[in-house]
């Protein structure tokens, strides 16, 4: 491995062992889990390689103030996750939904992933997304921008 590849190697193992924002199950059965108190949840799963998530997020005055994930993955999927929820915090919601695969990818040297892995490394922006568009769609009163929102979220793969 050349020596871009092996930082990013081992920024991937040490994300997949200690991931950021992550809430274990354990945690998620406690009362003052986050999990329990946020402003929308999304779950999503890939059944060909077993990775599971959710993403639960606080919406505070159109910004994340606070995201977290949970679930179970492969270390491609636990790496993504956790910079994707590092990229997320404390952006606007305009900002988060700007936010595109190879703003995750590139973080850690995954541009050329081939496409068997991109699902694993594409859930959690998959989740995220949903998320955001389920909060929106919530707290919409025009018509049109819940048709517009539709046309995003179809777009997004």
């Amino acid at each position: 491995m050349s020596g871009n590849a092996d930082i990013y190697h081992e920024m991937i193992i040490d994300y997949s062992r200690h991931p950021t924002n992550y809430e274990t199950e354990d945690q998620r059965k406690l009362e003052d889990s986050f999990f329990k108190n946020t402003d929308v949840i999304f779950h999503d799963s890939n059944p060909l390689c077993g990775d599971s998530i959710d993403i639960g997020m606080k919406i505070d005055d159109n910004k994340v103030t606070d995201i977290k994930f949970s679930g179970k993955g492969c270390a491609i999927c636990m790496a993504c996750s956790s910079v994707l929820t590092e990229i997320a915090k404390g952006k606007s919601l305009d900002d988060v939904r700007k936010i595109e695969k190879n703003d995750i990818l590139s973080e850690l040297g995954l541009e050329q992933l081939q496409a068997v892995r991109i699902k694993c490394a594409l859930l959690s922006l998959k989740v995220l997304k949903s998320a955001l568009y389920t909060y929106l769609a919530k707290h919409l009163d025009d018509s049109q921008d819940v048709d517009k929102l539709k046309e995003d979220a179809a777009s997004l793969y």
